[in-house]
């Protein structure tokens, strides 16, 4: 164990290194003094005092946010809860003995009865761990808490001195209080001192000022600019305190101070002038010019630097303007830097001026850079400000960033660096790129016409007649995949779908079928739709495999696009159980945090698919779990997909549960505000069947009927089938019987629930026999789904009851019921009339009690038991926004609630009720008459 050498000396005299004989300073001892104009920052400073009943407080930031000011503003309050040992580290203090020399001397001055005996290091190499141990020993009979400020940690290198503070703060007393400031984060496990409560925070976003504490700091500058020009000013300086005290300097020098903010935020002439003069002349020649041509970049990489003509010694200069503060900070954890905007301005303007027209190569070369070190979005944008379109988009295409404009959070930032691409730009490439930009703005009629403009380019560059040797006509895999997927996804447009299949006026519905009922299950246009589809996406798995491996695996997105189109491609054709395979692939699909927004739309697609098939709980809880993804996990709101929303709406017109109307016409508005509502027709046409439905459910027949396109607005089979079937629902609650038929006639033929419908509507025109056909064509379907199954089964109970034949309706009806209690499934039973209240009321015994308690009490009529312990008045109202599908977050919204209340609230729900999910417990809670 090395020696700790010497003991402290007398108070009276100078504390020297016992090796060199150099005294101690005393200004590396002293805590700073304010700043003239010093600002009071009351709530970083509560946040320091409230660190402090803690071990250890860290306060790191950039250069010149203000780390030092606050430690040394707080340590001069009356914040700290005892003395405060101050000191301030230099580079000379990263040797144990230096350091460690410096702490017992900062002690000693703050604890002038700190125990003899600790002793001072021997050698600036070495502390020993003799004296952390007696220095830790020491601070076990502290009488009050101590706090000891290090200041500038991030000057100490190496490992040897964090050791030691990790020694003692593991080993010293409970009154032991530690707080660092530093550039970066120091060699400590902090990762264990937060998993244990024993770390307080202060980082950089921290510490930016605040408009309000700008306009302090302005005031002690005799500086009044109005609100706005104080918000303009925070933005462009990002609240770093080192720009505010520098505008605010130069602003100071100006007879009009008002004139100068407001100059500063439009020409910024007069700051870029005092930048000038106290930053960029002091500069080298070579750092000069270093700093105008990296003014292109947001932020600066050496390497980079030195291909835009740094000269090849980039990074020795960066680290020197680094060190310097000079308006250059590093990137945390990178060795990327930024420069702050205010100087970057100037800088630009500079080089405008000093070397005119070279802004575009230097972009365009930083592009070429910046694709080859992976960094594939920021070439595009440098590209893009280079003007050269043709190599952003032949990188898009060779990067699949399709799948980023499509699916992940990178969408705006590509979106962005095409906005301004010209349509007059030729080729096959900038056409798919425009095909994907409009595809993401929802505009698929866009997307469509600039394939064809693609296809066009395409064909008119491939040479005619036979290909000469070594040549391939065929386009680059990455380019064929993106035409392959835009086209699975945009769908093909109205020109190109056909007529619906078998249907129309002139349809054989119309002749020909002596039921008068609809036709077959033909394979028009949306079979050669859904076969499109199906093509479309077998050529993107197969152009997937022709791809380099490493490609693919970086974009998960492509894979997943691949499955979200095919599923909707299905949906859109009626095939419900493939559209549900295919979206819960999509969703297992979406593996990364870049695939969240993907993830999201797949889901409410998922749910929505789920909702129509009558799977109303999975449905549910797939759209909750979509609309989770929203709330701060990435998705924007141009990203946001309606369709979850529109399947929880779905699942309330479904249950019929009319105290929820209201939450339904909440989830309506809400995916009517989502961008791809209006242009999806599986979607519109959702909204529209739930906006009737709602209306029917208030008596409104003709604004049901308004809510509803006229046909053939849909144009695809599903949504049309779904407005017209609608339509039908609406003419029988009328009474008119005819005008359900016809109805039911313009729906395309696939499926069974045009068949169940048609046969409803003949039974209550009195033809029972054509009825009974009807149902036997449709319930021997393979793809009859659960509301389908219901209302079959309550088509041919009213045929019973119409042919006097009531213990068959009776059985037909108990059979219905049970089939759809599982789900709470009643909106075919209120669809079906008034002959079965009259059948209900004439059911007894155990039949009848799955319909009285509207699956609300067990089979046989069986009482059920009470919670065990109650739910409190607040548990009630948070299990009724439950009941209404609101998001944890809307729950703390409507009952201005923490989110981590209502969390509380509903695990104490959930434990009373003997449940662990959201549905389980209303579910419960109906059955046992809490709700």
């Amino acid at each position: 164990m090395a020696s700790t050498g010497h003991a402290l000396p007398d108070t009276g005299a100078r504390t020297t290194l016992p090796w060199s004989g150099d005294p101690l300073l005393d200004a590396k001892l002293t805590v700073p003094a304010a700043p003239r104009a010093h600002v009071a920052r009351h709530r970083l400073l509560d946040g320091l005092s409230a660190g402090a009943a803690g071990p250890l407080t860290l306060i790191t930031g950039p250069a010149g946010t203000g780390k030092t000011t606050l430690a040394a503003a707080w340590a001069r309050s009356g914040g700290p809860p005892g003395p405060v040992a101050w000191l301030t580290l230099d580079m000379y203090d990263r040797t144990p003995g230096v350091f460690w020399s410096y702490v017992v001397e900062a002690l000693r001055r703050a604890l002038p009865r700190l125990p003899d005996g600790i002793g001072m290091p021997s050698a600036p190499g070495d502390a020993g761990t003799s004296l952390l141990t007696r220095l830790a020993a020491a601070t076990e009979r502290l009488p009050a808490p101590v706090v000891l400020v290090l200041d500038g940690f991030e000057k100490v290198a190496g490992r040897r001195v964090p050791a030691g503070l990790e020694f003692l703060l593991e080993h010293a007393g409970p009154l032991w209080r530690l707080v660092i400031t530093s550039r970066v984060d120091p060699l400590l496990p902090l990762h264990r001192y937060r998993a244990e409560d024993r770390l307080t925070e202060i980082r950089g976003a921290d510490l930016a000022f605040t408009p309000h504490e700008v306009a302090v700091l302005l005031r002690r500058h005799d500086l009044r600019p109005p609100e706005d020009v104080v918000q303009a000013l925070t933005r462009r300086t990002e609240g770093w305190a080192a720009g505010l005290r520098l505008c605010a300097l130069a602003m100071g020098r100006t007879d009009d101070p008002a004139a100068f903010v407001r100059s500063l935020v439009s020409s910024e002439q007069v700051v870029s002038g005092y930048l000038l003069a106290e930053v960029l002349d002091a500069q080298s020649a070579a750092t000069t010019e270093l700093l105008l041509r990296t003014s292109v970049l947001d932020r600066l990489h050496p390497d980079l630097a030195n291909a835009l003509g740094g000269g090849g010694d980039a990074e020795a200069i960066l680290a020197r303007l680094t060190r310097e503060n000079a308006f250059v900070e590093p990137v945390p954890g990178t060795t990327w830097c930024r420069v702050h905007p205010l100087f970057a301005e100037v800088l630009r303007t500079q080089l405008r001026i000093r070397h005119p027209g070279l802004a575009p190569r230097l972009h365009a070369r930083a592009a070429r850079w910046l694709a080859g070190a992976g960094c594939v979005t920021e070439a595009l944008e440098h590209a893009a400000q280079a003007g050269d379109w043709q190599y952003a988009t032949w990188l898009a295409l060779r990067q699949l960033l399709v799948g980023s404009l499509l699916a992940t959070p990178e969408a705006e930032r590509v979106a962005g660096a095409f906005a301004g691409m010209p349509s007059s730009v030729p080729g096959a490439e900038p056409a798919l790129v425009a095909a994907a930009c409009r595809l993401a703005r929802q505009d698929r009629a866009g997307c469509r016409t600039h394939l064809a403009a693609a296809e066009r380019a395409r064909d008119e560059r491939r040479p005619a007649g036979p290909h000469p040797r070594g040549t391939d006509p065929q386009p680059h895999p990455e380019v064929a995949l993106t035409h392959a997927l835009l086209r699975l996804l945009c769908g093909p447009g109205d020109g190109e779908r056909g007529e619906h299949d078998g249907v129309g006026a002139h349809g054989p519905h119309r002749g020909g079928r002596g039921d008068g009922d609809v036709g077959g299950d033909g394979d028009g246009g949306d079979g050669r739709r859904l076969r499109a589809a199906e093509e479309a996406a077998r050529a993107v798995s197969d152009l997937q495999r022709q791809l380099p491996a490493g490609l693919v695996r970086v974009h998960p997105e492509i894979e997943a696009l691949r499955l979200h189109g095919l599923a909707r491609a299905f949906l859109g054709a009626g095939r419900l159980g493939e559209a549900r395979h295919l979206g819960a692939e999509a969703v297992d699909a979406c593996t990364t945090d870049a695939t969240l927004p993907l993830r999201h739309r797949a889901l409410g697609l998922l749910a929505l698919a789920e909702s129509a098939e009558g799977a109303l709980t999975s449905a549910e809880d797939h759209a909750l779990r979509a609309l989770a993804l929203t709330e701060g996990q990435g998705v924007g709101p141009d990203q946001c997909s309606g369709a979850g929303y529109l399947a929880l709406a779905v699942v309330v017109v479904e249950r019929d549960e009319r105290e929820d109307r209201e939450a339904a016409h909440r989830r309506l508005e809400q995916a009517l505000a989502c961008p791809d509502v209006p242009d999806d027709p599986v979607l519109a046409a959702e909204a529209a069947v739930l906006r009737a439905r709602l209306e029917l459910s208030r008596g409104r027949w003709e604004a049901a009927l308004g809510a509803l396109p006229g046909p053939g607005a849909a144009g695809e089979r599903w949504p049309a089938q779904r407005l017209a079937l609608t339509r039908a629902v609406v003419a029988l609650a009328r009474g008119d019987h005819r005008a359900a038929i016809a109805a039911v006639h313009d729906v395309p033929a696939d499926g069974p629930a045009p068949l169940i419908a048609l046969a409803g509507a003949h039974l209550v025109a009195g033809r029972p026999d054509r009825a009974r056909r009807l149902l036997d064509r449709a319930c021997g379907s393979p793809r009859l789904s659960l509301p389908d199954r219901v209302a079959a089964q309550l088509v041919r109970a009213h045929a019973a009851v119409l042919a006097d034949d009531r213990t068959t309706a009776q059985r037909l009806l108990v059979d219905a019921l049970d089939a759809a209690r599982p789900e709470r499934l009643r909106r075919p039973f209120t669809d079906a009339g008034p002959w079965l209240r009259h059948l209900l009321g004439g059911i007894d015994g155990t039949a009848a009690a799955p319909a009285r308690g509207a699956w609300l009490t067990a089979r046989g009529g069986a009482a059920l038991p009470c919670p065990v312990t109650p739910l409190s008045g607040r548990e009630r109202e948070v299990l009724g926004c439950v009941q209404r599908m609101m998001t944890v977050d809307e729950i703390a919204a409507e009952l201005t609630l923490s989110v981590n209340t209502v969390k509380t609230h509903l695990r104490s729900v959930y434990r009373k009720l003997g449940v662990s999910r959201r549905r389980d417990a209303v579910e419960r809670a109906r059955e046992l008459h809490v709700l």
